[in-house]
């Protein structure tokens, strides 16, 4: 069982170092391999997502990323920007379907900005469709028209591509509370009415399962005004890019969210769902659990392997309870540590 590495920029490879520890702490007998991507790779190689890597990429059977990113890059050519490397590896290894959770731990009622009654108990799953929509169609780019500069993008989704997602989305519900909410804009967007149509076709074939629709300017409102009322949300590339950047800061900090991009056959590339945070990389005071229980989302949909993954689970929530914070969800009373400090503590509770 092989597992490519990359820890990316920025926090990156503080995050992951603990990452690593915890799964060589499992005992599991992986094989890992570090590897280049994002604004660590442009500068090695000139390229994002060099061929070493994506040779490395497509052997492993699971891929561990940390973060990709910072301003260093903003001025790049677009082709030899950090992003453009997540966006390839999304694309060179088919990863369709973005699993994001949004779970609240008790213990972090209190740092989220809404009110504890709000989001006490919060658990959501956002299914995001990963490799279409705007962010891949064509034609694209930027040229004169006029005599004046014009930006164009296509969104656009094929009948195949959006029943496969759903898919995903109601095999997942089945698993937890039956409830999926398809996210569109069909009062606007043709492709969207789309989306609309063979949501409701697919839902036919989950009678066990309860379909609702919800145009996304609504269920941004709904997240923070009633978010405990969705189980499962799917949607497309661009709304659900934006959307689970939202639901992520109603458990408190984005700092405590994996994710999983999954292929057809549940190979997966698992990350936090936060940045690189470039302002304090290299300081030690970041925070580790996103990246942590990204290993658990691997272990779980890649390997198979539930008992390892809840015992992760289990030792993150051993620690919040310990008092143990770092700075992005710190509040006074408890303990502040940093990100070595907070590895340690997840390596004891393990």
């Amino acid at each position: 069982m092989k597992i490519c590495v990359l820890p990316g920029d920025g926090i990156g490879p503080e995050i992951m170092a603990e990452a690593v520890r915890v799964l060589k702490a499992l005992g599991l007998g992986f094989e890992m391999e570090e590897a280049l991507l994002g604004g660590c790779a442009v500068d090695a190689t000139g390229s994002p997502y060099p061929e070493a890597t994506q040779k490395l990429a497509l052997a492993a059977d699971a891929v561990l990323l940390g973060a990709v990113g910072g301003p260093k890059w903003d001025n790049n050519p677009r082709e030899q920007r950090p992003e453009r490397g997540l966006l390839g590896i999304r694309k060179h290894l088919g990863l369709f379907a973005n699993l994001r959770p949004a779970i609240l731990y008790p213990e972090l009622a209190n740092a989220s900005t809404l009110k504890p009654e709000v989001v006490a108990g919060l658990d959501i799953l956002i299914v995001r469709e990963l490799t279409g929509d705007i962010y891949f169609g064509q034609p694209r780019g930027i040229e004169v028209r006029d005599g004046e500069r014009c930006g164009f993008n296509t969104m656009i989704y094929s009948e195949s591509e959006i029943r496969r997602i759903l898919r995903v989305a109601f095999d997942a519900a089945r698993k937890r509370s039956r409830k999926v909410c398809s996210v569109d804009k069909m009062n606007v967007l043709e492709c969207t009415q789309l989306w609309r149509d063979v949501a409701i076709e697919t839902g036919r074939e989950y009678p066990d399962v309860e379909l609702s629709h919800m145009l996304v300017d609504n269920a941004a409102m709904q997240l923070v005004k009633n978010p405990k009322q969705f189980d499962v949300m799917v949607t497309g590339n661009m709304f659900g890019d934006i959307l689970s950047d939202e639901a992520s800061m109603l458990t408190g900090s984005i700092g405590m969210l994996p994710s999983a991009s999954l292929d057809a056959n549940n190979k997966g590339l698992y990350e936090p769902s936060h940045g690189s945070a470039p302002d304090i990389a290299g300081k030690g005071v970041a925070n580790p659990l996103a990246t942590i229980l990204s290993v658990a989302m691997m272990l779980r949909y890649t390997f198979a392997n539930e008992p390892a993954a809840v015992r992760i689970e289990n030792a993150v929530k051993k620690v919040l309870a310990q008092g143990l914070r770092t700075g992005d969800i710190f509040e006074p009373g408890m303990n502040k540590v940093g990100t070595r400090a907070m590895g340690d503590a997840v390596l004891a509770a393990l």
